[in-house]
């Protein structure tokens, strides 16, 4: 589908608040409440978009996984339906995984790492790293999305995370955060039949994750809506005492979609989309090329995003 001016500014809005009323949407858009909640649901039912709730403040790891060809599929099947992992993607080739790991417990990620893949049959390896920092991705907006004003901006950035006091889910929070990552926007009425509490309670509750950094919501997009085809995961090398330096510049580009220092050998992870091959080719010899101190690249085309956001 094509996507008009009011879709990449209703993206936008959603990326900058993914519990705005569809009142404010509508007056932030210039178009009615109606209009712009039945915009939302159009795009969400063609598989556009899809609003998710993100627990901060947990360690967050990149997996790449080796597997016998036939069996890669069948293992980032079985990767994407687990509630902790995302962007599980299958790479180039088919032998081969890519995917986010956000446990709620060290014994929840050992697990997964050293008991359920390292004894499945179809996995020939696996490497698990966590990033320390991440430049784009998650609360750093995609350049690709702004379209709105600074005036329209500034009426729907929520208010100021408190930094003095940051907050941190409990256990309890985990049935309200589960349900929120599978619908950012579900009503408060919703979320009370999905865990249990009263209506008031949980409002309450959103809005002390959000106000102390403990929740954001972030906006699943799919690349080909904005006439984006290609995409490619790329492990860059990079000299240590430049790393920040580089991470910075290599998230202001408009190809990339996340950007996020790791340990290992390769300690920058890029995820980029492009138009179509010709400018993944041209992005990668003439823009990142010239960016200095990284040392080594290593780029793996996306063959198919089995999971997006979790």
């Amino acid at each position: 589908m094509t996507l008009d001016e009011l879709d990449r500014g209703l993206l936008h809005a959603l990326h900058l608040d993914g519990r705005a009323t569809f009142s404010l949407l509508g007056s932030v858009l210039g178009v009615s409440e109606r209009t712009v909640a039945r915009r939302y649901q159009r795009l969400v039912a063609d598989g556009v978009l899809r609003v998710v709730g993100v627990a901060a403040g947990r360690s967050y790891w990149m997996l790449r996984i080796s597997c016998t060809t036939d069996g890669a599929l069948r293992v980032g099947t079985a990767l994407a339906r687990r509630p902790d992992t995302s962007w599980v993607h299958l790479l180039s080739g088919g032998a081969e995984l890519s995917s986010g790991l956000q446990t709620w417990s060290d014994d929840e990620r050992q697990s997964l790492l050293l008991d359920k893949l390292t004894r499945t049959p179809q996995v020939k390896s696996v490497t698990a790293e966590p990033v320390s920092r991440t430049f784009r991705g998650g609360q750093a907006s995609w350049n690709a999305l702004a379209t709105l004003t600074d005036d329209q901006t500034a009426r729907l950035r929520p208010d100021p995370v408190d930094t003095v006091v940051p907050g941190k889910a409990g256990p309890r929070d985990r049935p309200l955060l589960t349900a929120l990552a599978q619908d950012g926007r579900a009503s408060y009425t919703e979320l009370a039949a999905a865990t249990g509490w009263s209506e008031t309670s949980i409002r309450r509750r959103v809005g002390e994750l959000r106000s102390t950094g403990a929740l954001y919501f972030d906006v699943d997009i799919a690349p080909r809506a904005l006439g984006l085809t290609v995409a490619a995961r790329l492990w860059l090398s990079v000299t240590p005492s430049a790393l920040a330096t580089v991470g910075q510049q290599v998230a202001e580009h408009p190809e990339v979609v996340f950007a996020g220092a790791t340990t290992g050998t390769s300690n920058l992870l890029v995820v980029v989309v492009c138009k179509d091959a010709a400018a993944l080719s041209d992005y990668l010899t003439d823009r990142l090329a010239t960016v200095k101190a990284i040392r080594a690249v290593e780029s793996a085309p996306i063959l198919r995003t089995l999971k997006g956001l979790a």
